[in-house]
């Protein structure tokens, strides 16, 4: 049996018929920036995320590196995050002229650590950006008390967590902002690059849709310097045409989730992810650790399972961060996760005979 990683034709095909049907639209109304299609999808967004404004930008890093902006962070300010996530999250940091800071994450959730957050504030720390890896929220309640204590501003990180729940709390609804990516294989994805920032403070949000479009509220008179770092037309159709699908392949993919745990809570060389109490993760990938992952990532790809290794470097031992002076043994939690982890195949159109494939095969790597 062939099981692909991802697959998103399978998705794309019952919504083809109305994504060219909005393509068309929009190609004999000439509306390819801005308009309707954009303001209706972040007015959908927004209440999708139970906020009162959603800013549309062009990446998901487009959407933190503003946020950050939006929020004060300048260069010399210091930023704590995570070493345990996609490199977007810190390039928006240093993009901003600012400093990452890393903490290790926990060892049950794999998110970050807010018990090893304050004993990294200087008088230069400005913000907080906790990232809700793989679908499932940071333990927010934490953070949120050390930034007041500190004056710190919170930037979710929720590219990756589009319609998580956290004590009843929508994703991107909890800090002062939240950043989502739309790349394609995200749970909500475009047909190309897009993202969007989501906010309770319409004057973050009025800064944010400023910046997005070189400085300016009024074409050609630009009270800041920018970015084009605009939402296209085209990419929020898709959006909100998938937007209206997104609540049933979240619920989709959480169905697949306890199926694979049923499936495999019986291996001991298989740590299952944790969905912590009062969260409800939206499974945007089901990552295992596992003793002898390389072998077993081989022998799965021989019995035709495609998997991902998300992430098996971490950002503090990254080339790109050596100035940084980090060294192997400062985050243990994370570099061991990174040595073991493993990304099996995870999208709402998977099969129950899909996983129990998969499922058996990992038994047989392990019974053998």
């Amino acid at each position: 049996m062939k099981i692909p990683f991802l697959d998103l034709v399978a998705q794309g095909q019952p919504l083809k018929d109305d994504i060219l049907a909005m393509v068309g639209d929009a190609i004999d109304g000439a509306g390819f920036i801005g308009g309707p299609n954009v303001t209706g999808f972040e007015a959908d967004f927004a209440a999708f995320c139970e906020t009162r404004h959603c800013v549309g930008v062009a990446s998901g890093t487009d959407a933190l590196r503003f946020a950050l902006q939006a929020a004060g962070v300048k260069a010399g300010d210091e930023v704590i995050t995570v070493a345990h996530t996609f490199i977007a999250t810190t390039e928006a940091i240093s993009q901003v002229g600012a400093k990452p800071v890393f903490v290790d994450i926990r060892p049950d959730t794999w998110n970050i650590d807010f018990d090893q957050i304050e004993a990294r504030i200087t008088p230069q720390t400005s913000a907080i950006v906790p990232v809700h890896l793989y679908g499932q929220p940071a333990d927010m309640d934490p953070i949120l008390e050390i930034a007041e204590k500190h004056s710190l501003v919170v930037i979710e990180d929720a590219c990756q967590a589009h319609g998580a729940r956290y004590k009843g709390r929508r994703a991107g609804s909890i800090g002062d902002i939240g950043c989502f990516s739309f790349y394609p294989g995200k749970n909500l994805g475009a047909y190309g690059e897009a993202g969007a920032a989501t906010t309770n403070n319409s004057d973050l949000a009025q800064y944010m849709a400023k910046i997005r479009d070189h400085g300016q509220k009024k074409k050609y008179y630009h009270d800041i310097e920018g970015y084009n770092g605009r939402l296209d037309a085209i990419q929020a159709g898709v959006l909100g045409i998938k937007l209206k699908h997104l609540q049933d392949w979240n619920m989709a993919r959480r169905s697949h989730g306890a199926r694979y745990r049923d499936m495999l809570s019986c291996l001991p060389e298989v740590t299952l992810p944790t969905e912590a109490p009062e969260m409800e993760s939206v499974y945007h990938l089901f990552v295992i650790l596992v003793d002898q992952r390389d072998a077993l990532q081989s022998f799965l790809s021989d019995k035709g399972v495609a998997t991902g290794l998300h992430y098996p470097q971490p950002l503090h031992l990254q080339e790109a961060y050596r100035d940084l002076g980090y060294q192997q043994g400062d985050f243990p939690v994370t570099e061991s996760v990174a040595q073991r982890l493993l990304s099996l195949p995870m999208y709402p159109e998977l099969m129950p005979e899909q996983i129990q494939y998969v499922a058996d095969c990992i038994k047989q790597f392990y019974n053998r």
